[in-house]
Order: C-alpha cells, then structure tokens, then sequence
C-alpha cells in the first residue's frame, strides 16, 4: 500500500505518540491513536496500520529530519496535519481503574473569565491580566489544534462557554476527557450544593457524565464530607473518576483516615521546575494518585532563567517547550493555558524530542528554599477562600510537608 508523502509525514510523526502510552495502557489505546491519526488528515482507518512497525518501538525520539523541516515550514496560526495527528494521539496516563489519561490538555481558568477572586490569591502580586477573548473562542481554537482533554471548574467561571466550543466541534464525547472541580463556597455547602453544582456543570458542558471531578481545595472541616458525595455520584454514573486538588500529604492521610471507599485517580497541585515539591510528589507516587500540573508554565515568569534558556537553545525549541516535555518525561499530566492559538500550537509540541538525563536534573533542582515558603503561604491563604471564614486560619493546617 502506498501513501501519499504527506499521509506518510502525518503517519510517521504521529505513531511514536501513540506508543508512548504509559503502562496501564492497553494495546487498543496505541491502536485508537492510530485510527484518530489517520481520521484527522481524511484517511480512511486502514491506513492506520501503514505505519511500519518498527516506529512504534520508539519512545520519545524525534520525528524525521524532513517531516521537522516541513513542520517549521508552515505558519504557526494553524496546526499543520503532523502537529494535530500527535496531539490526537498523545500518550497518555492509567489511573487507578486503567483509565487512560491523555497526558496533556487544555486549561480554561482564566481563559475568557476572570473570577473575583483570582489577583488576590496569586503569589507573585495583583494580577494585570484582561479578557482578551471569549472562552468559547479560544476552547475552538484549542480542539481545532487536537485537546481532547479540557480542564475545566466551577470557580473559572466558564463552563458554559466551554459548553458552547464543544457543541459546536462536532466531536464525539468519548473522544474528551472531561475534567472539572467542585469550589471551596459549594463545598462549605455540603451534599446538596454540590450535587447541584455538578448538574448544571453537566449542563454547561453539555454532557451526561464528567471523566474526573476534582475537590478544589481541602476546606477545613468540609472537605471529607465533599469527598464523599462525589464517592456516590461515581455510584450513579455521572462521574468515572474522582480525585483532588491542592491537597498537602497530611489531608489525603485525612482523608483516608476517614474511611473513604474510593482512593483519588489524581491530585491536581502546581508543578513545574521552580516548585518541584519532590517529597510530596514522591508520596503520591507511591499512593497510585496521578499528578496533574498546573502553572506548568509558570505563566511565563520563568522564560528568561538562564539554565531554562540554555536547554531550550540546545534543542532548538522555545523555554515553553521544554518546560511541557520535562512535565511529561516525569510522567505528570500537563496543562498549559493560553488564549492565543499559535501559542496553543507550540505549547503542545514536546512529544518530538527527549530531555538528557543531565537535563532532566538540572530542571530538577531549580526550585529554591523561598519556593516553598510562598506555597505554604498561599495554600493557607487559600483552603478557606471565598469560604465564610476566608481571610482566617480557621481550621487551617499550619505544618504540612512543603516540600
């Protein structure tokens, strides 16, 4: 069977994302990959299988010196056929149940909304950030680009416009993996708001069942009863998965020690070189619970780091893209965020180049003592936030591992 050469690039470049799926994976994922790889450039499903077999041995290796070539060569506004086919069919990450997790997405917060509360939380300052464009328009642009997984919540603020993008994509809902989280003030509420809440989520997004429904934040005294609603909302069927975020060590001991039935799939906290929380991160390793990244980016504040810089030069790719490809190389899910669609295009490129080792260990150990010290300071800022005892330590712990 012979391909056309730009079915051969698409094909060539997309097949190691496929076979890049981490353990826990079955062999029909890296299969379905194939299948969407071929779809997205108008092939019919046979040609899936033109791939030669020894591509999908390959893990982590770039593309070919013509298909990188080709790539550069096209405008950066629109993603070119390779660039979607692997995103389409990007490695993804088992949780618990052996539910695959596409290993990168889209974040929404801050996409086309700013909540009340968002520039007071922030640790680095007031925030100067404006809409620029509606949520609805950039979640387009970003299943245009080939997300499938988007990470959404009821303090963005957005959901219905999210709703509205996927409506209007066309694409079929078991192609998404749908994320979204529960806030603190619905939290404070208990049961009954939250089984509210997450009936006009569903309707926002306009959808029957969410993939994974996270706790935003362990409110004191409120988040273990959250947890376990959302334990019988998996029961009837409109969650597959349930996990949380923001959580230190010491409240998923909390939480266990409560008797929960189901352990979280994931917990959501920032990650990126600059707060590489190893001793936590470890734990939850250890506890099966999938990491996801936000601020993986670091909201740029991080570009001009001249080790950072140094690495990025090395391999010919933007400080962004290194920062997405060492997220993924330390197996956490990645989440960047942004409202501007050639830059939605070039956070998603890192599954066509490898990190050294040397590297890896750099990035590792950029995080500094003040690091830790500004995130206690903010997780206890925040646990009680918008909650009616904002602004106190009401039931805030005071000694949790930072690090």
């Amino acid at each position: 069977m012979r391909l056309s050469p730009l079915a051969a690039l698409v094909l060539s470049a997309a097949a190691p994302r496929a076979a890049l799926a981490t353990a826990g994976a079955s062999s029909s994922s890296s299969t379905a990959a194939a299948f969407r790889a071929a779809s997205a450039i108008g092939l019919p499903p046979a040609f899936a299988f033109a791939v030669p077999s020894s591509n999908l041995s390959r893990t982590g290796g770039g593309r070919s010196r013509s298909a990188s070539s080709a790539s550069r060569a096209m405008s950066t506004s629109s993603a070119d056929d390779a660039d979607k086919a692997a995103l389409l069919s990007c490695p993804t990450v088992a949780l618990r149940d052996g539910t695959p997790h596409p290993s990168i997405g889209f974040g929404t917060y801050k996409v086309g909304f700013i909540p009340a509360s968002a520039s007071s939380a922030t640790a680095a300052g007031g925030s100067t950030d404006a809409v620029q464009r509606t949520a609805e328009e950039c979640v387009s642009d970003a299943l245009d680009v080939g997300y499938r997984f988007l990470e959404c919540a009821q303090f963005y603020g957005n959901e219905s416009e999210v709703g509205k993008a996927i409506s209007k994509s066309g694409i079929r809902r078991e192609e998404l993996f749908l994320c979204s989280k529960v806030w603190t003030t619905t939290i404070e509420r208990g049961p009954a708001a939250i089984r509210a809440q997450l009936e006009r989520t569903l309707a926002d997004l306009g959808t029957e069942y969410l993939d994974l429904y996270l706790i935003h934040w362990p409110v004191p005294g409120h988040h273990v009863e959250a947890y376990k609603t959302l334990e019988g909302l998996v029961s009837e069927g409109k969650i597959k998965n349930i996990g949380v975020s923001n959580y230190a060590v010491e409240d998923y001991q909390e939480l266990k020690d409560a008797g929960i039935a189901i352990l979280p799939a994931v917990n959501q906290i920032e990650i990126n070189p600059f707060l590489h929380r190893k001793n936590t991160i470890e734990f939850f390793q250890k506890e099966g619970v999938v990491l996801q990244s936000y601020r993986s980016l670091r909201d740029g504040k991080a570009f001009e780091d001249p080790a950072l810089k140094s690495i990025a030069e090395a391999h010919d790719k933007s400080p962004a893209q290194i920062l997405g490809r060492w997220c993924v190389q330390k197996g956490y899910v990645y989440t960047p965020k942004s409202v501007k669609k050639e830059r939605m295009i070039e956070n998603a490129k890192v599954f066509d180049f490898e990190l050294t080792e040397e590297e890896m260990v750099t990035l590792d150990n950029l995080t500094d003592d003040g690091a830790y010290e500004t995130f206690q300071a903010l997780y206890r800022k925040c646990v009680n936030r918008d909650t009616s005892k904002d602004g106190t330590m009401d039931g805030v712990k005071m000694e949790i591992t930072a690090d």
